[in-house]
């Protein structure tokens, strides 16, 4: 039984959409409603670009041929995710990195939000993305 190849071509697929998403309780309209997130998925594309940037390669110990080995910097990583995925708040809008005196989207996120949103936003963007393991999972693949 063959396939129907035509299902695979990129005018025939569901194109992503985008989630809202409550990130906290503490931003809210004129109105005291809370204001949900907007986030999206990236593709694959994206992520290797983003886990390339976080990848540094360092020594191997007891060579004498000084080898080194990729290893990736699993904060930064997640970080830099969780940043492209956003899409309202425009995180790389400057009047609003200067209203908490960051540079940048990743820096932005860490200064906005408490541990536990930050923590909270995380989660959902490795599950949009359909990551099926916790940050947890992995931090520990990546110290082995």
């Amino acid at each position: 039984m063959a396939a129907d190849l035509r299902a695979f071509m990129a005018s025939n697929v569901e194109p992503d959409k985008e989630f809202d998403f409550e990130v906290s309780k503490r931003f809210k309209d004129k109105d005291g409603n809370i204001i949900p997130w907007k986030l999206r998925a990236i593709n694959s594309k994206e992520d290797e670009r983003i886990r390339k940037e976080c990848t540094r390669k360092v020594p191997t110990g007891g060579s004498k041929r000084k080898q080194h080995m990729p290893e990736t910097d699993i904060n930064e990583y997640l970080g830099k995710m969780v940043a492209a995925c956003v899409v309202f708040p425009n995180l790389n809008d400057q009047e609003l990195q200067d209203s908490y005196a960051v540079m940048g989207a990743g820096e932005l996120l860490k200064t906005m939000l408490r541990p536990g949103e930050y923590a909270e936003l995380t989660s959902k963007v490795q599950e949009i993305n359909g990551f099926d393991v916790s940050m947890e999972d992995m931090v520990d693949d990546a110290k082995n």
